[in-house]
Parts: C-alpha cells; structure tokens; sequence
C-alpha cells in the first residue's frame, strides 16, 4: 500500500476528534466548529457516530486549520491532556483508575488503543514501580503528522497527573519524526508522602489489631489486654491524623495547582481568544480582495493596528525564486529599504552559503525569533548584520509564508522602541497569519492568471468583430478608451468602470451575424439594409447572454445590446425611454457616436471634432445622457487634445458655452 492510498485509508475513530470538539466547545467556543470539520471533509454526524473512522488526509486537515484558527501550534498536546483529564474521562472511570494505580493504568491505555486508532502499534514494559516504557509503531505505509506525538504526550501526562498532584517525567529517546523506526516514551512518576503513609497506616492498623487479640490469648488479664488496646488505638490514631495532614497538604497544593492552572487557562484563552479574532479578521479581509496588492495592504494595515509591533514587512519570491522583494510594510523608512535593495543583491535566494535569516527561513520553512541582534552576529554576514544595524533592529520576528509546503515569501515584524520581549505566542499568532496570506497570495495569482485569460478572450473578440471591415478596425478599443474616460470623470467605482470596459469592447459583437455585403456597403443604406444593421445590438445581447456573465459583469448584456437605445424611445432594439436604459448603455452611447462621427466610413468623411461635440451637445434629453456628454468632453479637454487619429480642428470645446 502506498503513502497516498495509506492517507486516504480510515484509521481514526470519531472518538479522537469528537475530544477535540469537547475541547474546543469548552475554551475555544468563538470558534465555527461546522466550518473546520467541513474544510477536513467532516460531517457532524460522523463524529457523533462512535463506529465511524477518518482517514489520515482528514485528520492532517482538522489539526492544520484548527492551529490556525486557534493561533495555538501546541494545540494536539493539550488535546492529549484534556482527553486524559479526569472530567473528560468521567468520574466512575476516573475512580476505578485510582484503584489501580497509574502503571495499570498504562497498561490498560495500551491495550485499548486499537479501539480508537488502526494506524500505530502500541507496546508497554513495566520497567520499575513508578516507571513504564511505551512504544508506538506506525503501521506499514503509515505517515502520521509529527502533532500527533505531541497529542500523545499531552495524554500520557494526563494520565498519571490523574494520581498525582505533579506533572510526570516523560523521556522521549527515540522518535519517528527525528529517524527513528517507532516512538518510544519513558514515564516516570512519584508518589506523594500520603499515599506511602496510607499503606503505613493502613499496614499498622492490621498488626496493632493483631497484637491486641493475640494479648487477650497470651495475657490474662484484661487490664493489659485494654491498656494494649487504647495504645494502639492512639498509635493508629496518630498515624492517621499525620497522614490526614499530609492529605490536606497535597489537597491545599492540589487547589493552588488546579487555580494557577485556572488562571493560566483563563489568560490562554483570552490570548488565544484575541489571536482568532485576529486570524479571523484577516481571513474575513483577505477572502474579499482579488488584488496582490490590496491583500498585503491590508495585512500591514491589520498588523499595525492590532498588534504591538513597532514595524512590519512583507517580502516576497520573484517569478526565478532568486530573491525577496520587499511588497509592503510599516514602520520602516521606503528609502532605507529601497537603497538597500538596489546597492545590493537584496536577499538573494541564489546563494547556496546565504546565512541570512530571512533566506535561511524562506529554505527551511521555519520561523526564527530573535531578542538580541547581536546575538546572531555570527551567524550573519557582515552586509547584513551591517543593514540590520543600520536599520535599528534590536529583536525580530521572521515567518514563512508557505502554500502547500512551498514558501512564497516573508513575514517579518520587530521592536526598536518597545521593550517587551517577543515570545512564542508572537511565533503562533504569525505563522497563522503568514498562512492566511499564502493562501490569499495563492488565490489571488490563480485570479489574476484567469482575469488575464478572460482578457484576451475578450481582446480576440473585439478584434474579430472590428477585422472583419479595415475602415471600422480599432472601432472597439476606442469607444472602450472613450467609455473608461467617462467613467472616471463620473468617479465611479472601480467594478462598475470594468464592467463598462468590457461591455464597450464587446458592444458590436453582434455584428457577426450581418452580411458583409450590407456591413462593407460603399453608399448609403437603403432602409431595408438599415433595418438588418440595426439587428446587431439585439444579436448582441443574444450572443452575451450565453456566456453567463457573473459578478461584476452579470449586466455586460443588457448594456452592450442597449448601446443604441435613445432617450426619447426613439432608439433600437426595445425603444427604451430615459431611466429604462442602463445607465452604462448611456455612456457607451457617447463615446460610440463620437467615435463614429470622429472616424472615415464607407459612405462619408470624419466629422471635425468640434462639430462632433455639437451634435452630442444638441442631442442631450433626446438621445443622449447630459452628465454623460460634459463627463466625455471634460475628459477629452483633459486627456484627448493630441490624439493622433482624432481628426484635426479647434482642439477646445467648453461644454458651458454651448449650452
């Protein structure tokens, strides 16, 4: 069996995440449990089922996105100890536990394992009183994910903190995931002074008992047999109310522990609780940008204003993977890291000796935390423990960002002014983070490389309708330059200006199906061929429709095949009256006309500019929108005064003075 049929094979019980749902449900509760089971391809109702089993694939898939979610890397270790906690395992189950000892109870663990995994062997010695030894093997073609040793310690201290106020010693010489053939766990554990002198109490009560009925067979007298009898007693008695002490000792140490643990409970689930926010809101940002550029703007922006960082950057691989580029940050001064960058090879990913952090993290896809610069200076090259210098940097944060096991670039924070120490949970909340991007950076080039498709499907279209006669060609690029010009003197937005774009590249589209006889006529039309011309807007709209537009350009159709629609009802196909035409089809109408009274055709020269202006001007509430025309020739004033195949005349129009 393969690595690949092993993975997707069932070897969990439901029981193993069914723990961890408790756990979430009981300190993580703000996380959406459905959405992490659906992304590991879970159903509720299959963890409920207690014979139902995931696979490998699943199991790696839950633990990947709930250490995102939680911002918690250590997350399947204090599974493991929630799973062995004396409230998880029920009470009756705890008790019977506590008879037997923690040795037993190893044993016992062991031997039910196959009840809730089929994909490890498990093997126990007993190698002294408190000591046991405890080997997992991975069965064949097995690959487990290296958290799941950690889940497995976790339970293992678990177990015996169950009979015992301290944490067990956990010796782990041999690993799967360091080379080793299996997982090997020595556990050690004390016993409390109590529990020694209950089976001391416990012992002299029987032998003082003894003593007593062997005097009244030995010794007549009942007077000794009593006076024997009351200093047993006091004897028992006294071992006891020492070992009542000792109790209340461990139960007073017991509390302490279980209200520090309270507390630190409370603090990791509040910090925890602030990192998920956190992720989340990333996440909820990210999921609703397309643009490389707007998703790590909106990283930065996030990270300064919710995080305790003096500076930020993010730099990503080129195309080559041969260098990181500096793509966005705070804090820092743009010309410091600018002239780094071109005086230098930057952080070139070429060089196989590089002992940059930054590279070393990109390669090994590890992070690194650093308090103290100098620290590292050994490690470093001289340039760049120079820059780093230079910069200021005292303590730092770098991160990988990784997809799908491949790193795409960095994420670095640090602290120049602040003097709070970086910590893990600065590591947690950033490798979550760093995660959250490369899939955003993922998601974003897989857009862009389709937008960019979509594209040229569109330029080819466009240019076949406009091939198809020399004298129209270019016909649709300018009315789209026109159009897109409008938008922007209207300030509209930046979806609904694409959405104009595309349904003026594609406007005349429906040209394809009129005759090149009646298309290509040198004279004029006679009003049959005018009446066959004018069904290309309807064949337009036919012919868009079924591309099923969607998103932003769900409306392209209708505006394309509208384009020849006039305000007064006098337009085709539909003869539309002013507010029912789209407001996009108006503006398309501006710049197709211009364009057309602007350009050589069969049957007549270019129009002057200025007399083009004029017939728009004199056309407002007629045929066209009057915001559409002054937007057009405010634009054109602006940006159009020297084009070249504009046709020559008083370059200046006011829109004011024709009124």
């Amino acid at each position: 069996m393969n690595n690949k049929d092993s993975a997707d094979k069932a070897l969990y019980s439901s029981r193993i995440v069914d723990n961890y749902i408790k756990l979430i449900n009981k300190q993580y509760s703000f996380i959406n449990v459905e959405e992490l089971l659906n992304y590991a391809g879970m159903e509720s109702y299959q963890v409920e089922d207690e014979g139902h089993w995931f696979s490998q694939n699943q199991i790696n898939k839950f633990h990947k996105r709930l250490q995102i979610v939680t911002g918690n890397k250590d997350i399947a270790r204090e599974a493991g100890r929630f799973a062995g906690f004396p409230g998880t395992l029920g009470v009756m189950r705890h008790h019977l536990l506590g008879l037997i000892g923690p040795g037993h109870a190893y044993e016992l663990i062991a031997k039910y394992a196959s009840k809730f995994t089929k994909s490890t062997d498990f093997e126990i010695r007993k190698l002294g009183l408190n000591k046991v030894e405890i080997i997992v093997t991975p069965k064949n073609g097995v690959k487990e994910g290296k958290y799941q040793c950690e889940n497995r310690f976790g339970f293992w201290e678990a177990i015996a903190t169950g009979f015992n106020y301290a944490l067990p010693v956990i010796e782990h010489p041999e690993c799967v995931f360091e080379g080793g053939k299996s997982c090997r766990y020595l556990v050690s554990w004390e016993e409390s002074p109590s529990f020694l002198w209950k089976k001391i109490r416990n012992v002299s009560g029987f032998i003082l008992l003894l003593l007593t009925l062997l005097s009244l067979i030995v010794v007549s007298s009942w007077q000794v047999t009593f006076v024997i009898f009351v200093i047993s007693l006091l004897i028992f008695q006294a071992v006891s109310s020492y070992v009542t002490t000792l109790d209340n000792r461990d139960l007073l140490k017991a509390v302490s522990n279980l209200q520090e643990s309270s507390n630190n409970s409370i603090e990791l689930i509040n910090t925890n609780y602030e990192h998920a926010l956190l992720i989340n809101e990333v996440s909820q940002v990210l999921s609703k940008e397309l643009e490389l550029k707007s998703i790590l703007s909106n990283v930065v922006s996030i990270l300064e204003k919710r995080l305790d960082y003096d500076r930020g950057l993010i730099l990503l691989a080129d195309k080559e993977k041969s260098k990181l580029i500096s793509k966005a940050g705070f804090g820092y001064d743009p010309e410091t890291i600018s002239k780094f960058m071109l005086d230098s090879d930057g952080f070139n990913l070429k060089k196989i000796d590089s002992r940059g952090v930054f590279v070393v993290s990109f390669r090994e896809k590890k992070p690194f935390l650093v308090n103290d610069i100098d620290e590292i200076k050994d490690v470093l090259t001289s340039r760049s423990f120079e820059f780093a210098k230079k910069i200021g940097v005292k303590s730092f944060i770098c991160c990988p960002i990784v997809y799908e096991d491949k790193s795409i670039g960095i994420l670095a924070v640090d602290n120049i002014k602040t003097k709070k120490p970086l910590l893990q949970s600065d590591i947690n909340i950033l490798m979550g983070i760093a995660n959250q991007i490369g899939i955003s950076i993922h998601n974003a080039k897989l857009i862009d490389a389709r937008f960019r498709q979509f594209q040229s499907i569109l330029q080819v279209l466009a240019a076949t309708t406009d091939a198809r006669d020399p004298i129209t060609a270019g016909h649709s690029e300018k009315v789209t330059e026109y159009a897109v010009g409008i938008c922007n003197e209207l300030g509209l937005s930046y979806n609904y200006t694409e959405m104009i774009r595309v349904a003026s590249l594609l406007h005349d589209y429906g040209k394809m199906g009129v005759d090149d006889v009646i298309l290509k006529k040198p004279g004029e039309l006679n009003e049959e061929e005018f009446e066959e011309i004018k069904t290309h807007a309807f064949k337009t709209r036919s012919i868009l429709e079924q591309i099923h537009f969607e998103g932003i350009y769900k409306e392209v159709p209708e505006i394309a095949g509208s384009h020849h629609e006039k305000l007064d009802g006098t337009g085709y196909p539909n003869g539309l009256l002013g507010e029912q035409i789209h407001f996009g089809a108006k503006i398309i109408a501006v710049a197709d006309v211009f364009e057309a009274l602007t350009s050589k055709r069969h049957y007549r020269d270019p129009m002057l500019i200025n007399e083009a202006f004029e017939h728009l001007v004199e056309r407002i509430g007629i045929h066209f929108d009057g915001q559409c025309v002054e937007a057009f020739i405010n634009y054109y004033n602006k940006n159009l005064t020297e084009i070249p195949y504009l046709p020559k005349g008083e370059l200046k129009f006011s829109f004011q003075d024709s009124q």
